[in-house]
């Protein structure tokens, strides 16, 4: 069964339109989650909302948005005139132009969104804008109303649908300047350099997020099942630090050899032992033909 559509509203590129939906692409329902409780009772604890000058508990019918003019000086804002803030974008994908996809810089991509045609007659106009696009092989930019906020959504195709992804605003980015700035310029040679682009060689893959494995996650719910079953919980000794590499030359030649990298598996003891057994063999046998020479 497909999940309730976050959004409906309108496609639109020109003169040409289509009922759409759009569904969130991501979905965090897999994560382990904790709730609050009680240690004394083992019950679920609730949160209330307490007057910030009274101390008095608020309850819901008394809760309001307000915006802060000055220090401790708000403004109510009521939901019926956050509704009365209407503009186009509120239920229409309106297109606005069409961009390369390598010039939108990934620090302004923020939630993606799956849009599909919102029922049979929609399917013919959103066939021709997708099918467009891929011709074009450009990304669409457009404006969006999402939980009384407009975002700039860029869209491009996606298999038979659109995948849309809500763009921040430049304001929301950070200047990167601010944390690049202090950063020193040392003086590395080009061997230096060299080594490190053979590391990155032989570390050379293709994307495959089904190789991701998030094992913190894993770990948790093994760590929950075994607290449940009444085990004891064991706390690991804290690891040492590494220490600072001394010689950067050296760090990247034992890199390049495999020291620094992936931990080589030690070879299985059976093996070793048998290597043992034969040299045991081999001195015995040397040991009975010095005898029958003697």
């Amino acid at each position: 069964m497909a999940p309730r559509a976050y959004w409906k509203g309108t496609l639109r590129l020109s003169l040409v339109s289509c009922p759409v939906a759009l569904y969130p692409a991501t979905t965090s329902a897999e994560k382990t989650r904790f709730h609050m409780i009680n240690r004394e009772t083992g019950n679920r604890l609730k949160q209330q909302m307490i007057d910030s000058e009274t101390g008095d508990v608020v309850e819901s019918d008394q809760k309001g948005r307000g915006y802060e003019l000055r220090k401790g000086k708000y403004v109510e804002i009521e939901p019926e005139e956050l509704e009365a803030v209407q503009i186009e974008s509120n239920h229409t994908i309106d297109i606005e132009s069409f961009v390369p996809s390598e010039e939108i810089d990934e620090r302004y991509l923020n939630h993606p969104y799956y849009i599909a045609p919102d029922g049979k007659a929609a399917v013919d106009a959103f066939a021709v804008i997708r099918d467009a696009m891929k011709d074009q092989d450009r990304v669409a930019l457009a404006k969006i109303v999402l939980t009384n906020r407009e975002h700039i959504i860029a869209i491009k195709p996606l298999g038979k649908g659109l995948l849309g992804t809500t763009l921040r605003f430049p304001y929301e980015l950070r200047d990167e300047d601010e944390f690049f700035d202090d950063i020193k310029s040392p003086k590395i040679t080009k061997d230096m350099v060299d080594l490190a682009g053979h590391i990155l060689h032989t570390k050379a893959a293709h994307f495959d997020p089904g190789k991701f494995k998030d094992e913190y996650e894993t770990a948790l719910k093994a760590l929950v099942k075994r607290k449940a079953s009444g085990k004891t919980i064991e706390l690991p000794e804290p690891g040492e630090r590494p220490s600072n590499v001394v010689n950067l030359m050296d760090a990247l030649k034992q890199s390049l050899k495999g020291r620094g990298g992936k931990k080589t598996s030690a070879k299985p003891h059976p093996r070793r032992g048998t290597g043992r057994r034969q040299a045991a063999k081999k001195s015995t046998r040397s040991t009975v033909r010095h005898r029958k020479a003697g």
